[in-house]
C-alpha cells in the first residue's frame, strides 16, 4: 500500500508551520529574553505576562538543552548567532556548575553561585548530549568537545557505576534507581556514536538498550517502568507501578534508532509495543493529548498532560512510520498530524514563541512561566519531523 498523498501533504504542511514558529518566533524570544548576552548565561523560564526572563535558580539540565536548541535551530534555518550563544553558554556552564567533588551541581542562582550541590545522573546525561551537539555542528570544537565528554563519562564510570549495568544514584544504597536518566544517557550515546569513531559510545548504548529490554520493560505487559530497586527490579512500593506515556513514546523512538542500526528485531518489537501502550492508554480522548502517568495495569495515575509528552509522541510516530509498511505505516502516519495538533495547543493564547506546559483534564492550562527545558523537546520533534518529510 502506498502512502496517501493528502496525508503526506498534511504532514509536510505541519512540518513547515512548526519550523516557521521555531525560527521566526521561538528562538528569537528565547535568545532576546531567555539569555543574558552580557553574562553568557540563560534563564530557567520566561514570564507569559512580561515576556521577560524570570530571576530564579537555573537547573543544570537546561543549559545543554538550550545549547542544542540554538544549534539545531540554526540547522533548521534560524539566522541568529547560534554559535556565539552555544559557546558562551558552555563556557558559563563549565565555570558555574563545576564542583570540587568532580560532578556538575544541580542548580545555580542568578549570581552564578551554586544553590544545589547535589549530583544527578540526568544532568550529566544532558551535558554529554550538549557536547555532542557542539561537536556535530561546530567542527573546530569537535575534538575538544569529545575530550570533555569522555572526562564526564570517565567520572561517571569511576564514581557511579552500577555493578549489574548502568549507573547508580548519589550513593551506593540510594533508591529508587531511575530509567529516565538512562534514557537521556542512551540518547547522548547515540548522538556521539553518529559522529565519533570511539567504540565507547556504541558499547554504552548497547548496554543501556539491553538494560531497557531486560529490566526497564515489563516482560508481561511490555510497558516501561520508571523506578527500580538496587537490583534493577521494580520498586516494591507504589512508585514501582508508574508508567509514563511520554516515556513509552520516547523510548520507542530511541529503540527504533538503535534497533535499526543493530538490525535488532527485538528492539523494534518492543518499540511498537511501547507505542501501542502510549497510544491506547495514554491519550486522553477529550484533549487529544498524551497525559502524564499510568499505573502498571494501564489505569490513569496522573491525568495532567505535559507539553513534552506530545513532542515524544511526534518523534515515536515518525520513527515507527519510517520502519513500517502498508496499513501499519499508514496508522503511524495518521498519528503525526494528530500529535502535532496536540503540541501546538500549548502555543495558543500566549506571547509568540512561548508556550504553556501543563494541560488539565478540564481543558485549562496552568498559568505559569514558560520553561526553557521544554524547548529542547520541541526542537528535537521539529527536527525529526523535518528529516522525515524529506522522504515523503
Amino acid at each position: 500500500m502506498t502512502d496517501t498523498p493528502s496525508l503526506n501533504a498534511e504532514i509536510k504542511v505541519s512540518s513547515k508551520h512548526l519550523i516557521s514558529w521555531l525560527t521566526e518566533q521561538a528562538l528569537p524570544i528565547w535568545y532576546a529574553q531567555g539569555t543574558r548576552q552580557n553574562i553568557g548565561d540563560c534563564f530557567e523560564t520566561i514570564s507569559l505576562d512580561t515576556s521577560k526572563g524570570v530571576h530564579i535558580d537555573r537547573r543544570a539540565r537546561i543549559v545543554p538543552r538550550q545549547i542544542y536548541s540554538f544549534l539545531e535551530g540554526a540547522e533548521l534555518g534560524w539566522n541568529g548567532p547560534a554559535e556565539e550563544i552555544a559557546t558562551a553558554l558552555w563556557t558559563w556552564y563549565e565555570s558555574a556548575y563545576a564542583t570540587p567533588e568532580g560532578h556538575l551541581a544541580n542548580a545555580v542562582d542568578m549570581h552564578g553561585q551554586i544553590s544545589d550541590n547535589s549530583f544527578d545522573l540526568y544532568n550529566h546525561s544532558f551535558a554529554l548530549f550538549g557536547l555532542a551537539s557542539i561537536s556535530r555542528t561546530l567542527p573546530k570544537l569537535a575534538e575538544v568537545s569529545e575530550k570533555k565528554a569522555k572526562r564526564i563519562l570517565d567520572f561517571l564510570t569511576s564514581t557511579y557505576r552500577h555493578p549489574i549495568a548502568g549507573f547508580r544514584e548519589a550513593n551506593p544504597n540510594k533508591t529508587p534507581l531511575r530509567s529516565n536518566p538512562h534514557m537521556h544517557l542512551f540518547e547522548a550515546c547515540l548522538a556521539w556514536e553518529a559522529i565519533s569513531d570511539d567504540p565507547t559510545w556504541s558499547d554504552l548504548a548497547d548496554e543501556i538498550a539491553e538494560l531497557a529490554l531486560t529490566r526497564f520493560i515489563d516482560p508481561v505487559n511490555g510497558g516501561l517502568r520508571e523506578f527500580f530497586g538496587l537490583d534493577w527490579l521494580p520498586m516494591p512500593n507504589d512508585s514501582g507501578r508508574a508508567i509514563e506515556p511520554g516515556h513509552q513514546f520516547e523510548w520507542a523512538y530511541l529503540l527504533v534508532k538503535w534497533g535499526q542500526s543493530r538490525k535488532d528485531s527485538d528492539a523494534l518489537i518492543a518499540a511498537r509495543r511501547l507505542y501501542e501502550i502510549g497510544r491506547t492508554y495514554g491519550i486522553d480522548e477529550s484533549r487529544g493529548a498524551a497525559f502524564m502517568a499510568l499505573n502498571d495495569d494501564f489505569t490513569v495515575r496522573n491525568p495532567v498532560a505535559r507539553l513534552w509528552g506530545q513532542t515524544e509522541w511526534i518523534k515515536a510516530a515518525v520513527a515507527l512510520a519510517s520502519v513500517s509498511i502498508g496499513p501499519e505505516r499508514e496508522a503511524y502516519l495518521a498519528d503525526i498530524p494528530i500529535s502535532v495538533k496536540a503540541l501546538t495547543a500549548y502555543f495558543e493564547n500566549v506571547p509568540a514563541g512561548l508556550y504553556t506546559d501543563k494541560w488539565y483534564p478540564a481543558g485549562t492550562f496552568e498559568d505559569e512561566p514558560a520553561p526553557a527545558s521544554s524547548l529542547y523537546h520541541i526542537v528535537c520533534a521539529i527536527s525529526e519531523l523535518n528529516d522525515f518529510t524529506k522522504s515523503l
